[in-house]
């Protein structure tokens, strides 16, 4: 009876401790600079903001608006259909383009802008074919999409992007119940419209809204094409007009934004279920096509692939063959050291700090704290930008009062550690890709046996003893996988690198980005195609995941 206790009191104890203190001081790192970016935007930031809300700042608002709605179609036109293609239909090629059509998530927006615009600019190879076709001169003897335009920016970006729609329609399309579907074919109902796309619409909104806070807090695509968004806004105010507080109240303009899709998320998710009273839930089996039909699949699931993924790289291997990229220089060589380097110190603090947080909240936390703990999660749902600002704001306040007590205390100056070295972007990008960390922590917890840590502590081992030799073992693998996808979000990552990195100091998306700008795409062809090859892996990682559901 003894043992039944204290076993029990081993899960039900929840008083503070040390363990739920370090929890606490954690979430407050993780939400502090989220909070100091609403600080920051109380400054003075003289008479700009007026002058900004009556010049750009409303272009800055209709431009994003625009962009989300294009982009929101798009990948709604490329990741629905494909989906459903690929789960209903069984057809030639048909287990090669189901992985295929998440390629696409391997290039970074930024890149594919700066191929397109090489592609199909006036010099470019389309247009010099159309001109040596039929005889034009220049460009007043024909019309020819501008691809620097926010139509531009809009398929670009879709073309990237869709794949966040694709991925979850699809996994709600194989979890669909067959006898849903042979339901609505009993009541002449229409298989897709009627059936699975209702049912699959929550998902369907979740993955959108995670393409459109991409699209929020995109940097390279909008600079590039000269479409003044919010997220634009924020640089051109920060570091050309020199003015944080200006900038920390653009940001909280996009901050609504990212709670508008927030809030829209889940309300799409609100009373949206269904119960099947089978044993066991069957996925519908495939629709075997031949002939016209199955090539029309192909075609459709062609189109994305092509756009997204297959020209693009095409480019970049055009332009290393041809000898432009294959200087492998001490500049690129160093700036793939730095992205490795960042993307490992990252990687493995969002795993540290992911598995502290879970493991503890789950055997020592209650449910406040399991409510912080997610809310501290929540990084990833926030531009760049707007995590930069909070960042600098929160490490020199920090700063300032270090520097001020060394002082006043042993007459010692401080250089500012927190606002200034490599250690500013690590910690920044940990904050944002924490939630990739946390939700890789919580899937593998919820496929633990409840009895495991009670079992341990009963043969006598200690609660820190017990995470490390029973628990953390069992969750290794979704622990690494979730590393391996903060590793690749951060070697991608543009706008917090920019913003926040040292003087001199180049990773791989900021020395593309540097050649882009200055219209030599070519001269970083293999730097942009390393990018790729390395963005692949998690590409890989999300199919074998999908196949894992269709199984089951």
């Amino acid at each position: 009876m003894s043992s039944a206790i204290n076993q029990r009191q081993f899960v039900t104890h929840r008083n503070v401790n040390g363990w739920t203190l370090s929890i606490l001081a954690l979430v407050c790192v993780f939400l502090g600079p989220i909070l100091a970016v609403f600080v920051a935007a109380t400054g003075d930031s003289g008479d700009l903001w007026h002058h900004l809300f009556e010049t750009v700042l409303p272009r800055y608002v209709t431009n994003t608006l625009v962009l989300m709605v294009g982009v929101g179609l798009i990948c709604l036109l490329f990741g629905v259909p494909t989906a459903w293609i690929v789960t209903r239909y069984e057809f030639p090629f048909r287990n090669v383009i189901e992985w295929m059509l998440l390629l696409p998530a391997a290039i970074p927006a930024y890149l594919i802008a700066y191929t397109y615009t090489d592609f199909l600019e006036y010099a470019g190879p389309v247009q010099g074919i159309l001109r040596e076709l039929f005889g034009w001169k220049n460009a007043r003897d024909y019309w020819f999409p501008e691809i620097r335009s926010m139509g531009g920016a809009m398929l670009v970006m879709g073309a990237v992007l869709y794949p966040y729609v694709y991925m979850m329609a699809r996994t709600a399309f194989i979890l669909t119940p067959a006898s849903l579907f042979e339901a609505g074919r009993m009541s002449q109902r229409h298989l897709f419209f009627d059936i699975a796309m209702p049912l699959a619409r929550p998902a369907i909104f979740a993955g959108l809204a995670l393409a459109l806070m991409e699209t929020i807090s995109d940097f390279g695509t909008v600079e590039y094409f000269a479409v003044e968004t919010l997220t634009l806004g924020i640089f051109n105010v920060w570091l050309g007009m020199n003015n944080l507080p200006a900038a920390a109240q653009i940001s909280c303009i996009a901050f609504v934004f990212v709670i508008a899709l927030i809030i829209l998320e889940k309300a799409a998710r609100k009373r949206r279920r269904y119960v099947d009273t089978s044993r066991r839930a069957v996925s519908l089996r495939p629709e075997r096509l031949r002939g016209p039909g199955g090539w029309l699949c192909i075609l459709i699931c062609a189109t994305p692939i092509s756009i997204g993924f297959i020209l693009p790289v095409a480019v970049l291997l055009n332009f290393v063959l041809q000898g432009y990229s294959l200087d492998f220089s001490d500049a690129v060589a160093t700036a793939m050291l730095n992205t490795i380097f960042l993307a490992g110190a990252v990687a493995l603090l969002v795993l540290s700090t992911s598995a502290f947080m879970v493991l503890v909240n789950a055997y020592q936390g209650g449910r406040v704290l399991q409510q912080l703990v997610g809310v501290a999660s929540i990084g990833y749902a926030f531009p760049g930008t707007i995590l930069a600002v909070g960042v600098v704001t929160a490490g020199g306040a920090i700063d300032n009062q270090i520097a001020t007590m060394l002082e006043s205390v042993f007459g010692l100056s401080y250089e500012g550690l927190l606002t200034s070295g490599v250690g500013l972007i690590i910690i920044a990008c940990a904050i944002r890709f924490q939630a990739v960390g946390y939700g890789a922590m919580t899937s593998g917890m919820e496929r633990l046996p409840p009895n495991m840590m009670n079992a341990s502590r009963v043969l006598g081992r200690s609660f820190g003893e017990s995470l490390k030799a029973v628990i953390l073992p069992l969750v290794r693998v979704p622990l690494l996988a979730g590393g391996l996808l903060v590793f690749i979000d951060v070697m991608k990552e543009l706008p917090m690198t920019l913003l926040l990195r040292p003087f001199n100091y180049e990773t791989l998306a900021t020395y593309v980005y540097q050649f882009a700008k200055d219209e030599l795409l070519e001269e970083a062809a293999l730097p942009a195609l390393i990018i790729v090859a390395m963005g692949v892996l998690p590409v890989i990682v999300m199919n074998a995941a999908l196949r894992r559901v269709a199984r089951h």
